[in-house]
């Protein structure tokens, strides 16, 4: 159950779950859930947490280039439109996915974070899966990462407006600091990139594995610990934004590249870019920034989010490939040879 903060309880009757009561004066009334992590098992979830992020940051600092994102910058008009769609889009469909499925307010605080952070390297995996522009994918995680210390806090205070009690719940500071640190492991990947690149491959392939065990082993610790509560984070309303919100990213990323006209490479990574955000940095300042029993067990909603984001982009992969290997047939069947000059010559456009 779920009451909206600044409003009275509609239901008298006790839940077990959560109790309502006053947090502060600016934040009126604020549904808060009693604890169900024990402390040593909720700090332990904090440092793995902390620790599999500051990996994470330096497997993706490795992953940049500094002549490549020079490269870029000469020449921006991939990278604009890149970093445009990842910062409207998303946020934009956070918003409206929070009004439109009527989520209460920590719930929507959630979606919003999610929608407003940078690009993660998930989106590079993706991108290369499906043959798009890894320069730009590349470059586009690392400019987005880097504005996320802007534009993170910033949209998340243009959003908020657009719900009464939000203005006083965000943590903008705990947020803020959290943007901060994460540019330090990343400077560090990128300087390991630089003076010892040799290294950088296997600092990344080592940093995806444990990124990979880390968040299954985090997220079954949690899901064990907080039982039926979990059924916050599975709510109908919850499930619908995380499986809307990055089939809308993957869509609106590929039809504003094409307008802008992009190549079909760059059209494809700017499609991965935009849908996918970093889902790791999510739920790290979900769970550090927001005290326990605020955020309940809404801070697994990024692993729903990533959840979906996995199946929708493995489906397009899918159908890329498929798509890609019916036009290689059709080529080949209609390929032009030596002992069919007939052909040759119809296709040459001599007949």
């Amino acid at each position: 159950m779920e009451y909206i903060l600044g409003q009275s309880n509609p239901n008298p009757v006790h839940n077990d779950s959560m109790v309502t009561f006053n947090v502060t004066p600016a934040n009126s009334s604020a549904v808060l859930f009693k604890p169900f992590l024990s402390p040593v098992v909720d700090k332990t979830i904090n440092i793995l947490m902390v620790i599999v992020l500051f990996i994470t940051m330096i497997s993706l600092g490795c992953t940049m280039e500094v002549s490549k994102i020079k490269g870029h910058i000469v020449k921006p008009k991939g990278v604009v439109i890149a970093v445009t769609a990842q910062y409207c889009v998303m946020p934009l469909t956070a918003f409206c996915l929070a009004k439109g499925f009527h989520l209460a307010d920590m719930a929507a605080v959630v979606v919003l974070i999610c929608g407003c952070c940078p690009g993660g390297t998930l989106s590079n995996i993706l991108a290369l899966a499906i043959n798009g522009d890894m320069n730009l994918s590349i470059v586009m995680t690392s400019c987005s990462t880097l504005l996320a210390l802007g534009m993170m806090p910033l949209l998340l205070y243009m959003y908020c407006q657009g719900f009464g009690d939000l203005q006083n719940a965000v943590p903008y500071v705990d947020i803020t600091v959290s943007l901060v640190m994460i540019l330090v492991p990343c400077g560090i990947g990128i300087l390991i990139n630089h003076y010892r690149p040799s290294y950088s491959k296997i600092i990344t392939k080592v940093g995806l594995i444990i990124m990979s065990i880390s968040c299954v082993v985090i997220t079954i610790m949690a899901i064990l610990a907080i039982g039926s509560s979990i059924l916050a984070v599975m709510s109908p309303p919850l499930l619908a934004t995380g499986a809307v919100m990055p089939f809308i990213g993957f869509t609106f990323g590929y039809v504003i590249s094409a307008i802008f006209r992009l190549s079909q490479a760059e059209r494809r990574t700017v499609a991965m870019e935009t849908g996918c955000q970093n889902i790791q940095l999510c739920s790290t300042i979900l769970k550090l920034a927001f005290p326990p029993d605020l955020i309940g067990p809404l801070f697994l909603f990024p692993m729903v989010y990533i959840s979906f984001q996995l199946l929708e982009a493995m489906a397009l992969i899918l159908v890329y490939r498929c798509h890609q290997r019916l036009t290689r047939k059709e080529k080949d069947v209609y390929l032009p040879t030596e002992t069919d000059p007939g052909r040759r010559a119809l296709c040459e456009g001599t007949v």
